[in-house]
């Protein structure tokens, strides 16, 4: 037999309806703030940090790319080099000069050469694919405490393979910046290279490879520093004109 439950006054009842009626009290809209409050920071919190790692990856990789992009060129340049055993007898007459150079200054190392990697970017220039390179380490033009690999290029050759022409830079805030050279004679590394110095120097002849080795600071932590590195293949060995030179 089922059991009746008794019926709440009509007062409490009243009261309950009110209750449900009424919305929330002071302090539960307090608390629903509260939590809101910490969960929007949490979010934006996570949104933050998202984005500065983003900017961090970006600047990463746009520095990765700035150095393999300068290494690829200077591999390139390079493997165009040549020099030529053809020479003026008459030395104030002579108003073309091939060469060779590279210098090695400890953290800073030159290299001045001829190649046929120009490239003639105005229609009918007076400009052939030969030209003059250098690559060497600088100070930075607005910061002087800031080394840069710097690059310079004249599209015709004179008499001064060494000077002249553009300078810009090729990467910024360097460290190191080192050449070897791979006598294809003796098969040793060497950190010099000279074609211009007669029996001193490599007279009328190439290394077979340039070793590049740059090293830069790494972005966020400067007691570490990160090495990069390539070879660059010599094909034109010995120098032009064989009538006059034959190796």
């Amino acid at each position: 037999m089922s059991r009746l439950l008794p019926l709440a006054p009509p007062r409490r009842r009243a009261r309950r309806r009110a209750r449900r009626l009424a919305g929330i009290t002071l302090i539960e809209a307090l608390v629903a703030i509260a939590i809101l409050s910490i969960v929007s920071v949490m979010i934006w919190g996570g949104f933050a940090q998202t984005t500065r790692n983003k900017k961090r990856i970006e600047g990463d990789v746009e520095r990765n790319h700035e150095v393999q992009a300068a290494l690829n060129r200077m591999a390139r340049e390079l493997s165009m080099a040549y020099v030529s055993a053809q020479l003026n007898p008459n030395p104030a007459l002579q108003t073309v000069q091939t060469a060779f150079v590279g210098t090695d200054r400890g953290s800073g190392d030159r290299i001045d050469f001829t190649s046929f990697s120009h490239r003639r970017l105005i229609r009918d220039a007076h400009e052939g694919d030969q030209n003059e390179l250098s690559y060497f380490v600088a100070r930075h033009p607005e910061d002087s405490s800031i080394r840069v690999l710097a690059r310079r290029e004249q599209n015709r050759i004179d008499d001064d393979p060494r000077s002249g022409g553009r300078v810009e830079i090729l990467v910024e805030d360097i460290q190191d910046f080192e050449l070897e050279y791979l006598d294809p004679l003796t098969g040793n590394w060497l950190s010099s290279w000279d074609t211009t110095q007669g029996a001193s120097g490599q007279p009328n002849r190439l290394p077979s490879q340039v070793k590049i080795t740059l090293t830069i600071p790494h972005p966020r932590r400067r007691s570490r520093e990160l090495v990069y590195g390539t070879r660059a293949t010599i094909p034109i060995r010995f120098a032009l004109n064989h009538a006059i030179y034959n190796p």
